[in-house]
């Protein structure tokens, strides 16, 4: 069972998608994504499968909860500097974790 400790290890912080390109690469339909974590983390790289729930265009500028302390993951010929959250819908496609109101990027979960 994990413990409270363990999660305060995660760092998960608010993001603000800046770019979308498409990811032809990966097994499954994805997007690579530039995310703004603010001044203290910066500017990370994500991948999500999220082309089943939304178009690139809507996605610009959305805040985002990232895990922004994992290490880098290779995911085909592109890498990951951080974990994009999100939770499945009814056909497991993602959908994902946003805050309800417009909150400054930056942000830690707690």
């Amino acid at each position: 069972m994990a413990t409270y400790d363990d999660f305060e290890k995660l760092d998960i912080r608010v993001g603000k998608i800046v770019e979308v390109q498409d990811f032809p690469e990966a097994r499954k339909p994805a997007y690579k994504l530039l995310i703004d974590f603010g001044d203290e983390i910066g500017i990370k790289k994500s991948s999500a499968q999220l082309p089943q729930n939304y178009s690139k265009d809507e996605l610009i500028g959305k805040l985002i909860l990232g895990v922004v302390n994992f290490p880098s993951r290779q995911i085909g010929p592109a890498k990951s500097e951080v974990l994009t959250l999100g939770v499945p819908d009814s056909n497991g496609d993602c959908i994902l974790v946003i805050p309800d109101q417009a909150i400054p990027v930056g942000g830690r979960l707690f």
